[in-house]
């Protein structure tokens, strides 16, 4: 095997390391906005007012 295929094997598989360390990089970069963003729509809901006795909905019908 001739070294300088070795070293130039070695040197492509340092660039795919290196690409993928930058793609997952990005990835979890994306993640993160879009965390932020539905984080912030969620906080933009308003207020759930209910209008409703206490006692409605702590029991379930179950006749059938």
């Amino acid at each position: 095997m001739d070294i300088n295929s070795i070293a130039s094997a070695s040197t492509a598989l340092s660039q795919a390391q290196t690409g993928d360390a930058i793609a997952i990089a990005v990835l979890r970069k994306a993640l993160d906005i879009e965390a932020q963003g539905a984080l912030q729509l969620i906080q933009a809901l308003p207020p759930i007012a209910t209008n409703s006795p206490p006692n409605l909905g702590n029991s379930v019908n179950a006749f059938a």
